[in-house]
């Protein structure tokens, strides 16, 4: 028999563990505000959340949440009275328990701005089981660790989440940042891309209105190229971060796409919320996949619900929103959510369909669009590549066609005065990944320039890498984090009643024909209280973990005989291949180890409880990040 590989831990081993924090891009500490929402600290909880990610109000409503596809919950195997296998658990709810948390003690709870970031700045640090990017260093500004920066002033091209984190970072290191944005409000594609049914514009505001507080300027209305151009703006400015974003539309280049009635998707998106014409048939065909597809086909649903009940309208024909994809239902990009929402708003699915042509009448508007069937999208490197039945085709008749299948940059204003900014393509400029730095002296890019188009998380991260640079390029002196990690014994260590076999908590949302009562009624209504913390108690807690102390281990098995999940085993060394070498002291053949499978341990602490000699602690991996300029 093959010997099994183990791997032994070392430094840093428990903290990476908590895979939820590894997961997101700002390294928020979510186990420990959903930890403090189980145990009713939700001021705390909210503290927690908004001191990495000044957008902890919005990702609360709209992140894509790579915490919770990395949650450990959600890998537990669920067994039945037999100890088979039946399925795996569901991850925590963390994206809909941080808006909980937001609005017990964020900006929507009415909490003035100056006050709330006295309070974030004051909180931070102070919970040291944190791996965080700028609490700590908005602690270390606020302690003097960090030799701020002399006022200079610095440009950022772009209001959205990007942008604005920038800024954010850059008013707290010293800076004067003054944010251009070309629209008539702040926030970028969070404004004006995404419907105001996911993401209500209070909030939107009510975030901003902290950054503002902070002694950010944001100009809007203001057009880069065209009120001001980019040479005069670094004549001006000491740095500029460009942050515009990927928000044009991309069109397919289809027979028949250019002409009347033909949007693209953003376009789409961004005239209904600044509530301006378009002009919209009632035969929607919308094509595209992904979650934008999905804002633009479930806002079309809504406003013509909504223009229909406002008018009393009579239609001789029932108004239709077909969506399209090349992919199936299970490869389809949109969240699972958005598909079964949109299912229940009446958003016709045709999967598996590629465009040929938009057909249009003898008056010039479209007719149809013509598709053929994709039988496969990707090949077997997941590459895309597909693969088409030309003799399967239809005709979807329509009179309106939004086309969402991906967005570019808009760069025009480079041309004068951005010479020296190469482009690795057209629209996208060259850049250092690590610094974000552009070709062209003291210009940075950040958010979809710097990364491509990723998740509003990516762009908070990527905004604040870029504030860092700028730090740097500025003062000539850099901003370096120092970690500490302990483990702190917890004496008496208890869960929650029950914990282990609580399913996941739905997030309440309103019935179908209430949404389309008005365009911009919210979908999800959120946790009360007691949801929250219910939801919450399922964390698993993974900064705790079982420690042994082999010194006193009598091998007696108790442990793994109480074990719930079978997640610990003794065994012979002589059966391991370890990843380490082992102690010379060690005797492989005659000593025996204990295996422990994470994915499997729940936290019960039932092994602690089982041990005789006591040779089982339950521990908490403490990190704390302490930031300093040299």
């Amino acid at each position: 028999m093959l010997p099994l590989k183990v791997e032994v831990p070392g430094e840093g081993y428990h903290a990476g563990l908590i895979s939820c924090q590894v997961a997101c891009p700002v390294h928020t500490d979510a186990r420990g505000y959903v930890r403090a929402i189980a145990e009713g600290r939700f001021e705390e909880a909210y503290l927690i959340a908004r001191g990495p990610n000044p957008f902890a109000s919005i990702c609360g409503r709209i992140c894509g949440a790579p915490c919770e596809a990395a949650c450990r919950r959600g890998k537990v195997p669920r067994v039945d009275d037999d100890g088979h296998f039946v399925a795996v658990d569901r991850p925590v709810a963390i994206r809909a328990l941080k808006r909980f948390a937001c609005e017990q003690a964020g900006p929507e709870s009415g909490c003035a701005p100056p006050d709330l970031i006295a309070s974030v700045a004051n909180f931070a640090g102070a919970v040291s089981m944190q791996l965080e990017e700028m609490t700590g260093l908005m602690r270390a500004s606020v302690d003097g660790r960090i030799q701020k920066g002399d006022g200079q002033r610095v440009a950022i091209i772009g209001a959205g989440p990007a942008g604005l984190s920038a800024a954010h970072d850059l008013a707290l290191l010293g800076f004067r940042p003054v944010v251009y944005e070309t629209e008539p409000v702040a926030a970028g594609m969070l404004a004006v891309g995404v419907p105001a049914y996911r993401l209500p514009r209070e909030v939107i505001q009510r975030e901003v209105a902290v950054i503002e507080a902070l002694g950010v300027e944001i100009r809007c209305g203001f057009t880069v190229g065209k009120d001001i151009s980019f040479q005069e703006l670094r004549a001006t400015h000491a740095a500029v971060i460009i942050a515009v974003g990927a928000k044009a539309s991309r069109g397919l280049g289809l027979p028949g796409e250019n002409g009347p009635r033909v949007h693209g998707g953003v376009d789409l998106l961004r005239a209904v919320a600044l509530g301006e014409h378009t002009d919209i048939g009632r035969e929607v065909v919308v094509i595209g996949g992904g979650n934008v597809a999905y804002d633009v086909a479930r806002t079309v649903v809504r406003q013509i619900a909504y223009d229909t009940a406002r008018t009393a309208a009579r239609l001789s024909k029932t108004a239709r929103v077909v969506l399209t994809s090349l992919e199936g239902l299970e490869e389809m990009p949109a969240d699972t959510l958005e598909i079964l929402e949109g299912d229940e708003e009446g958003v016709h699915r045709e999967n598996g369909w590629g465009p040929l042509a938009i057909e249009r009448g003898t008056n010039g508007l479209p007719v149809g669009v013509r598709f053929r069937r994709c039988l496969r999208v990707y090949d077997e490197n997941r590459r895309f590549a597909p693969v088409y039945d030309d003799a399967d085709v239809q005709t979807i008749p329509c009179d309106t066609v939004l086309l969402a299948v991906g967005q570019a940059p808009a760069l025009s204003f480079l041309e004068a005065g951005g010479g020296d900014v190469e482009m690795i393509r057209p629209g996208w400029p060259k850049s250092d990944p690590s610094t974000l730095a552009t070709t062209a002296s003291g210009v940075f890019v950040a958010g979809d320039l710097a990364h491509g188009t990723r998740l509003l998380i990516d762009a908070v991260a990527s905004g604040k890498k870029a504030a860092r640079s700028v730090y740097q390029y500025l003062t000539g002196r850099t901003l370096r984090s120092e970690i500490t990690s302990t483990h702190a014994v917890l004496d008496r260590y208890r869960r929650e009643r029950g914990y282990e076999s609580l399913r996941r908590q739905a997030v309440p949302v309103r019935e179908p024909a209430e949404r389309m009562d008005h365009p911009d009624v919210p979908v999800e209504l959120g946790y009360d209280a007691a949801l929250a913390m219910k939801e919450a108690s399922r964390c698993l807690d993974c900064g705790v973990t079982p420690v042994f102390d082999g010194s006193r281990c009598v091998l007696c098995g108790g442990c793994a005989d109480v074990c719930p999940t079978q997640c610990l085993k003794l065994v012979s060394l002589a059966s391991l291949e370890f990843d380490v070498a082992l102690d010379g002291g060690i005797d492989v053949e005659d000593d025996s180890a204990i295996l422990k499978d994470e994915e499997r341990c729940i936290r019960c602490a039932l092994c602690a409880m089982r041990c005789p000699v006591e040779a089982i602690s339950m521990e908490r991996a403490v990190t704390q990040t302490n930031w300093r300029s040299e």
